[in-house]
């Protein structure tokens, strides 16, 4: 790392640091992995369930297609409420929307059993929802928590312009290694959820818990 990426890198609010990034894209796999295996719709990539939507309904299959329907309008919502989040608190947003997510998970975690799928796909989604439009950034450059496209792009587009100017490998190492904790996360969520379904919902909930505990650390350094 050059000296300027050390520099750039320590200047940088906490809540945008590669170790948040990272967290928040582990749990971004690992809850699509979860709500794919325990619901049969994604919590995070609405464009897969826009596309199962319209596949099912141009079949005539609507009771499949409507399936889909809720965890887009939940994540919807999850949007709605993060930017009026971000309005009414602030520097705030980012604690208290992953205190939000932490809270919502585990009482989906608790009440599992007993809620229809519905209920849990519908708390996911907006938890995935209000975790994209809060947490955006990582050093500064736009990135997301819960889909690797974007991601995916940033990195050869970064590796291509190190490659060819002499530039840092800083960024696209920041956003490969994104788009690979994501699918860890899949990867251990489907371990998981098949294995211990009824506690699966706790090891997000301890990578957001650590995430809080960032976001915390940073307001203290502010005021300091």
């Amino acid at each position: 790392m050059s000296t300027m990426d050390i520099a750039a890198a320590s200047s940088i609010r906490r809540d945008e640091t590669v170790q948040i990034a990272l967290l928040l894209a582990f749990a971004g796999g690992y809850l699509d992995a979860y709500t794919w295996i325990i619901h049969g719709v994604m919590a995070n990539a609405q464009t897969a369930n826009l596309v199962l939507l319209w596949v099912y309904g141009s079949i005539g299959n609507w009771p499949e297609a409507l399936h889909f329907v809720p965890p887009i309008l939940a994540f919807a919502v999850g949007i709605v409420v993060a930017a009026w989040l971000r309005r009414a608190t602030g520097d705030l947003a980012s604690a208290i929307s992953t205190l939000i997510e932490i809270l919502l998970l585990i009482a989906i975690g608790i009440l599992h059993n007993r809620l229809p799928d519905l209920a849990g796909t519908l708390g996911i989604s907006f938890v995935a929802a209000m975790q994209t439009a809060v947490f955006t950034k990582v050093e500064g450059v736009a990135y997301s928590s819960v889909m690797i496209t974007g991601n995916m792009r940033h990195a050869i587009e970064s590796v291509f312009a190190a490659v060819s100017g002499g530039g840092s490998f800083r960024r696209p190492g920041i956003f490969a290694a994104l788009c690979g904790t994501f699918g860890f996360g899949a990867a251990v969520g489907a371990f998981a959820t098949k294995q211990i379904p009824n506690l699966a919902l706790g090891v997000p909930v301890i990578a957001l818990l650590i995430v809080l505990l960032g976001c915390e650390a940073n307001r203290a350094e502010a005021r300091t």
